[in-house]
């Protein structure tokens, strides 16, 4: 196997590949010690019924996980849902992995405090830095995102497939994890592209700027030969018209949201929390922490359908 653009192989630490992104038990403890009150328990006094009428939580950094969303409400269309995009502290790629945790764990007291069911972290950086934390502080169920690895080493007829993400999912000991898993007869090469993030969160979703960034972003894979790529930041797939013209026709581009969809589904039918098909649902609630005019703009270009985000002020 070849892999590019992972930090020194002396750095890696030892995870479970193909799950949901692993701290170790040091790093909670350590957490939870420093803060006595973030061990968060789900109220006890909803009924059954109370539950599954109550909203799915969705958040990201910004406006990325909004692609995750349609895929939710596509596979859900009865749900209700309450969106939080950490605009003030996008992006999440540049950052530490201390500070991506205590940034989820603001974004989830947020969404609890809205009385969500469960939450879907829509982000790459998110899921890999802090899912672990978030399961071990709070009692609700969580969905996280997993880089689409499996897919694409089915997929590729070359042997090579390329990874586009954040600088931080791109150097992940996760990922490697999922490629030593499920792709370890072929070569992947990953590249960070914090770029394409900025593009979205300006609301440039095509266009000749945005295919020439494109472009510049996506050579190290293109001149790999790939012929298969990942979209392993949520933000991207908003650019996918764009990606796949730069591309060109024989190289085929797979991104996570389907596959989260239908896992939001399985786990809410497990936990018996679905929403009654006799329940009126649809609703959307938009928050954000940063400007909430400029985010509603970004979120309805990214939707295809206006929506008017509001600004949490926690």
């Amino acid at each position: 196997m070849h892999i590019r653009g992972f930090a020194d192989e002396a750095e890696a630490r030892v995870v479970y590949p193909a799950r949901d992104a692993e701290r170790s038990e040091h790093a909670i403890s350590d957490y939870r010690k420093s803060d006595p009150r973030s061990r968060v328990h789900e109220p006890g006094y909803l009924s059954t019924n109370e539950h599954q009428i109550a909203p799915i939580g969705v958040f990201d950094s910004g406006a990325g996980g909004f692609t995750i969303l349609t895929a939710l409400r596509q596979e859900l269309p009865n749900e209700n849902y309450v969106y939080f995009g950490d605009s003030a502290h996008c992006p999440y790629g540049t950052r530490s992995e201390a500070d991506i945790t205590e940034l989820s764990l603001q974004a989830c007291r947020f969404l609890l405090a809205q009385g969500v069911k469960l939450i879907v972290v829509a982000c790459n950086t998110a899921s890999q830095a802090a899912l672990s934390t978030l399961r071990a502080t709070f009692t609700i169920p969580f969905v996280g995102v997993v880089p689409a690895v499996k897919p694409a080493a089915r997929a590729t007829m070359r042997g090579r497939v390329g990874v586009a993400a954040t600088n931080q999912a791109a150097r992940a000991t996760y990922l490697r994890q999922l490629i030593d898993e499920f792709a370890s007869d072929i070569q992947v090469y990953a590249v960070g592209c914090p770029e394409l993030v900025t593009l979205v969160e300006h609301g440039e979703l095509d266009g000749p700027l945005v295919e020439e960034t494109l472009r510049h972003a996506l050579r190290p894979l293109l001149d790999k030969q790939v012929d298969v790529i990942v979209l392993g930041c949520t933000h991207f797939p908003a650019l996918r018209p764009a990606i796949e013209r730069v591309a060109g026709k024989q190289v085929q581009v797979i991104d996570s949201g389907g596959a989260v969809a239908r896992r939001t589904h399985a786990v809410l039918d497990t936990e018996g929390l679905l929403r009654p098909d006799d329940a009126s649902g649809g609703q959307l609630q938009i928050w954000c922490s940063g400007d909430e005019q400029n985010f509603s703009s970004v979120a309805s270009k990214v939707l295809g359908y206006p929506v008017i985000a509001c600004r949490s002020m926690g």
